[in-house]
């Protein structure tokens, strides 16, 4: 594991939490900033996204640099986000080039956890965007990361009764690459361990998606952290039983930082390299989701009794 085993611990990635508990709430926003000039896309698997950009990083398309990452609550209501961390962005220069300013380019992907707190109108703001992206500018770098009941955890559930929340682990590899992911489990399944569900779970709509942010300080062109973001859903697979339904949102974002080069001297190197890569973000993918469910802890609101899962995989 890396020295924090988050997602921080790749250079230059931060990450900023904002919330909301009380008074009919229980949603928030969770922003991951990567240092500028770094390169993303995106893979969504899942049969029930809630996104926003997200076309804007596939490798055909003109941008190849992503400014910020927002996973949110308020299902499609909470990519408002978005905006209010893509104005954080504008005012410290971050963004696309182009006359008179720049374009922040602020892909966003959202769970659905309407009315966890008791009001189904308490969602996250442009504001709340704002101040998880101003949270995570703010961070030392190496920071640790709020896991459990934070950010776009907040309103998180598995299984559809027990709470679910945000996860993070890292892993380094030869020559200096590091591999970190960081998820918020807001899962239709429940933990893989040993390869056995540990309880089953019925209750509720089936409105579940598990949100990822890879980040690795390897130099990837953009249509290499494609494969790498596509890659990294067999960590999903990895971690819950079912995943991907059509009730499922999953989706994964690959950021590479474009720090440190991996061996391309020549074609079987080149492939090696990747596949490395990409099987250590699977896995580091899966680590970040059980880490989130271990994180979590019970709530109770207007709404319900949310039971903490993590006692159960102890």
């Amino acid at each position: 594991m890396g020295a924090m085993g988050a997602i921080t611990d790749v250079p230059g990635v931060r990450v900023g939490h904002q919330q909301k508990s009380d008074d009919g709430w229980l949603s928030g926003v969770t922003v991951v900033l990567p240092p500028a000039g770094t390169l993303g896309s995106v893979d969504v698997q899942g049969g029930g996204p809630a996104t926003h950009e997200t076309d804007a990083l596939d490798p055909t398309t003109l941008v190849s640099a992503v400014d910020a990452v927002v996973l949110t609550g308020g299902s499609a209501y909470g990519l408002a986000s978005a905006s209010g961390a893509q104005r954080w962005c504008e005012e410290n220069g971050r963004g696309f080039a182009v006359p008179g300013g720049v374009v922040p380019i602020v892909p966003a992907a959202a769970i659905f956890d309407l009315g966890r707190g008791g009001d189904f109108s308490a969602r996250p703001t442009a504001d709340m965007g704002y101040a998880a992206a101003a949270a995570a500018g703010g961070q030392e770098e190496g920071h640790d990361v709020g896991r459990g009941n934070v950010g776009a955890g907040t309103g998180a559930l598995l299984g559809r009764t027990y709470k679910g929340g945000v996860g993070t682990a890292s892993v380094s590899l030869e020559g200096g690459v590091l591999v970190g992911a960081l998820a918020v489990v807001n899962a239709l399944g429940l933990p893989l361990v040993g390869h056995t569900v540990l309880q089953e779970s019925v209750a509720g709509p089936p409105l579940n998606t598990t949100l990822v942010v890879v980040a690795t300080n390897a130099i990837l062109d953009v249509a290499e952290c494609k494969r790498t973001a596509s890659a990294s859903h067999a960590g999903i697979a990895r971690a819950l039983s079912p995943s991907h339904t059509l009730a499922d949102g999953d989706t994964v974002f690959c950021l590479a930082t474009q720090a440190v080069a991996l061996d391309r001297s020549d074609e079987p190197a080149r492939q090696l390299s990747l596949i490395t890569l990409q099987s250590a973000a699977a896995d580091v993918v899966r680590l970040a989701i059980l880490d989130g469910v271990a994180s979590a802890a019970a709530v109770t609101t207007p709404a319900g009794h949310y039971g903490a899962y993590g006692a159960e995989m102890r």
